[in-house]
């Protein structure tokens, strides 16, 4: 055959034979994108029950209720700095603390209602040891006792009584009392609010206002109580109302007269939820 036959040959076999080698990169394209199709099918499906525990677990972990009947001690997700040395996170101490069950409960109203009524017993007895003092020193009807949430109250009605007009002065009556009362204060160790308060009348020769006036006559009444009494400074403390909380709103002289006192609170140390009982209590005497 000669030269030029054998190159038509090879011609009419290219032309039934093209150049296929794009296919090869074509198909590695397809499989690429049958691959990502797949992977995006597969994160698009949810798996709800695991859904629903994973959601519920984070729920429990952060302090929320349960949304579902599952086991919430698998996959809870509290942070490591949040967890006690025993595997327990604050939020699940602070929430089993404060849901006690009903019997819980009762048990601890009864407590409270049994610490409030032994309070007011020992509010009693101190006023009875007090009185008896006053009644000693023949200045019993000058006092008025009064048992309130805060604990015993006494007052010093009438600024008369206890001052001269428009001064803070102590009468000897004033000095009396408090001496008669010292004693049995200093015995309890409780914090002690000496607290002033004045009638409506505004700027007098002495005193600018009624803050002044009722700052002044508690102060004095603290000092003789720690001077002369023996009260220890750091359990008491001396607060002037002025007229801003009249105990009458009357304008009789009588009204008048008793806006103008001196209260000596001995706080009750015992918590809200028992002070709260004390009024109760001590209306049940």
């Amino acid at each position: 055959m000669s030269a030029r036959a054998k190159r038509r040959e090879f011609a009419d076999e290219e032309d039934v034979h093209p150049d296929e080698r794009w296919m090869a990169s074509y198909m590695d394209m397809v499989t690429v994108l049958m691959c990502m199709f797949i992977v995006l099918f597969a994160m698009s499906t949810v798996d709800q029950d695991k859904y629903e525990q994973l959601a519920n677990s984070l729920a429990t972990g952060f302090g929320a209720v349960d949304a579902g009947m599952i086991d919430t001690a698998e996959g809870v997700v509290v942070p490591a700095d949040l967890v006690d040395n025993e595997g327990e996170s604050p939020t699940e101490v602070t929430h089993s603390a404060d849901a006690l069950d009903p019997v819980d409960a009762a048990a601890q109203a009864l407590a409270n209602a049994e610490t409030a009524v032994a309070e007011v017993a020992k509010l009693d007895q101190l006023q009875a040891q007090i009185t008896g003092n006053l009644a000693a020193a023949g200045v019993s009807d000058l006092v008025e006792f009064q048992i309130t949430d805060r604990g015993l109250t006494l007052g010093l009605i009438g600024s008369e009584t206890f001052f001269a007009p428009d001064s803070s002065d102590l009468t000897a009556a004033a000095a009396a009392v408090l001496d008669a009362a010292a004693p049995a204060l200093v015995a309890t160790g409780q914090k002690i609010s000496v607290e002033g308060h004045a009638d409506k009348h505004g700027q007098s020769a002495t005193f600018a206002t009624d803050w002044e006036l009722s700052a002044s006559r508690a102060t004095q009444v603290l000092r003789r109580l720690v001077e002369q009494g023996g009260v220890a400074g750091e359990v008491i403390s001396a607060v002037a109302f002025g007229s801003a909380q009249p105990a009458s709103t009357g304008s009789t002289p009588a009204d008048m007269a008793q806006n103008r006192r001196v209260d000596i609170v001995l706080l009750s140390n015992q918590p809200d939820s028992v002070r709260a009982l004390i009024p109760e209590a001590a209306s049940g005497n």
